[in-house]
């Protein structure tokens, strides 16, 4: 019985020694072997940065230490921008009061986040203000002059009076121009295929 047993385990050891180096050999075939586009994708890479928006002039700006971190995580693409030129006024929302400029007087930052699939890390801006101490208030939907819909609110950080206020207004578009005010409705839109990529978030935010 010992004999037997002694003598099975040599054979599966030989066995396993004869097949793993060609197991090695096969990964190594297909790895060499797979398709290029089956590579993972580094999305977003290429894409040229735009130059213009609204008829305002864009000036490239440097990312921070936590922006850049966080690029490091995100599927996507990330730039940050400084406008140099108000855009248009919004327009009053549907039964609301007229709303202030989204950009008007003081200077104004522009980021764009793309992404080519659907992600559950492109978070709402009011979550990434939070998240650097920001306290949020007066979230409201507000209709641009071109009729385009985004989500505002104020972020403020520090002591009233001489603290940060900024007004920070946000909207998801996609390949087809379709905009999206909430970033859950995006996704699952998205996921079921009722909204096709690459989609862009624009934030936008100036001082108060």
């Amino acid at each position: 019985m010992f004999e037997n047993s002694f003598v099975n385990r040599v054979l599966h050891k030989t066995l396993w020694l004869a097949l793993l180096p060609a197991c090695m050999l096969w990964s190594a075939f297909a790895m060499l072997s797979r398709p290029a586009d089956t590579a993972p994708p580094q999305q977003g890479a290429g894409r040229e940065l735009p130059a213009q928006w609204q008829g305002a002039t864009l000036r490239p700006l440097a990312l921070s230490e936590v922006e850049q971190r966080f690029t490091r995580h995100f599927p996507g693409t990330l730039a940050r921008f400084a406008i140099e030129a108000p855009p248009a006024e919004t327009a009053p929302a549907q039964g609301g009061v007229a709303n202030e400029s989204i950009a008007a007087g003081g200077w104004q930052v522009l980021v764009l986040r793309g992404v080519d699939k659907p992600t559950r890390m492109l978070h709402p801006a009011a979550d990434c203000y939070q998240g650097l101490g920001y306290r949020i208030a007066a979230q409201q939907l507000e209709l641009d002059r071109q009729r385009q819909l985004w989500r505002c609110f104020e972020a403020t950080r520090g002591q009233a009076g001489s603290g940060q206020r900024l007004r920070v207004c946000e909207r998801i578009v996609d390949a087809n121009g379709q905009g999206f005010t909430d970033t859950s409705a995006w996704y699952w839109s998205a996921a079921m295929g009722q909204s096709q990529g690459p989609w862009q978030a624009i934030t936008v935010a100036r001082p108060l």
